[in-house]
């Protein structure tokens, strides 16, 4: 993949907003009343398929570098944080077969608009971080943390396929993560950051969507 060209760091990116903020309730509040049957029947699938609560919480580095828990439906066995690393592949043995289809179709990720409701996140932008990997990150990139993480993230839907393969049969998956992958997902959140405006939003959305559909 074809990697934006870095610009002078201290170009400004785009902030968050009121009117951000505005529509990332106007499309989680209604969403979550709609799919409220969704949301019971996918919870009472994960309850039936394998030991585990329905959810997994897990502590996410948010903006201003506050913490807060993000929620999804759990695609692993119970304690498998205890059992690996942070970053999984697709063949990972931590995750159950019913969280394969949820990884596959981003049902997973459905939880997240209590997220959206609370205003821990916004629709798009970075994808909120483990604590372990923040040491990481240059001080460009720290610049990711002034605005709200993204339910879609810009790397995470441009990068993810080829990071989730590549991880497969990696010795120490969170070393290959830091060293391969981190860096090239967030130097394509600082470029969304940057040109941040409604047609990339769109645009980010409908490549979320098809690389769902192609999985």
């Amino acid at each position: 993949m074809s990697l934006p060209r870095e610009s002078d760091p201290r170009t400004p990116i785009g902030m968050d907003s009121r009117a951000r903020r505005l529509a990332d309730l106007l499309v989680a509040g209604p969403a979550a009343l709609l799919l409220a049957p969704v949301l019971l029947a996918i919870a009472l699938v994960v309850r039936a398929s394998s030991a585990g609560p329905a959810l997994f919480r897990q502590v996410r580095v948010g903006r201003g570098g506050r913490h807060f828990a993000i929620w999804k439906f759990r695609t692993m066995v119970v304690d498998a944080a205890r059992q690996g690393p942070a970053v999984s592949g697709r063949a990972d043995p931590r995750v159950t077969r019913v969280g394969r289809w949820l990884r596959a179709t981003r049902l997973d990720e459905l939880p997240q608009l209590m997220n959206l409701i609370r205003g821990d996140m916004t629709l798009i932008g970075p994808r909120p971080e483990v604590p372990r990997f923040l040491p990481y990150y240059t001080a460009a990139e720290r610049a990711l943390l002034d605005v709200r993480p993204g339910v879609i993230g810009p790397g995470a839907v441009l990068f993810a396929g080829e990071q989730s393969g590549e991880l497969d049969g990696v010795e120490d998956a969170d070393a290959f993560y830091v060293h391969h992958h981190l860096h090239p997902k967030l130097a394509l959140d600082r470029a969304y950051l940057r040109d941040r405006r409604f047609g990339q939003d769109l645009r980010l959305i409908w490549a979320a969507l098809s690389s769902v559909t192609r999985r």
